[in-house]
């Protein structure tokens, strides 16, 4: 009686495993794409911020978007705007590999103009 049990159960685990291994690879996969989600957020966090100290220091548009630029993700918009006092840089990319998806992660960062040192009255 042990061996007909036995043979009735022999397809059991192919079976379990057919369905379990593409919900993993899936899970895997979702994990990556939102570690490169993360990663693309830091990475314009940190573009807005060093645009936002170059703007304060009132570096020179163009060299303000090239610094931030170099920060940020591959294909970002910058745009940097000054609203009296304070300059706001705004950082938007598309994570890699996301292409296909409507996902953009934004950043924002805001900075007090410093005074320039030697300038007149």
């Amino acid at each position: 009686m042990a061996g007909c049990e036995r043979g009735r159960d022999r397809g059991f685990v192919t079976a379990e495993s057919a369905l379990v291994l593409p919900v993993l690879v899936m899970f895997a996969t979702a994990l990556v794409y939102g570690l490169l989600v993360v990663a693309a957020q830091i990475r314009c966090v940190d573009a807005a911020r060093t645009g936002a100290r170059a703007a304060a220091r009132q570096d020179a548009p163009d060299a303000v978007v090239e610094v931030a630029r170099e920060a940020a993700p591959s294909g970002a918009r910058i745009t940097v705007s000054r609203e009296g006092g304070h300059v706001r840089v705004a950082v938007v990319a598309r994570p890699p590999l996301l292409n296909g998806l409507p996902l953009d992660v934004r950043e924002e960062a805001v900075a007090a103009v410093e005074e320039t040192a030697g300038e007149g009255p």
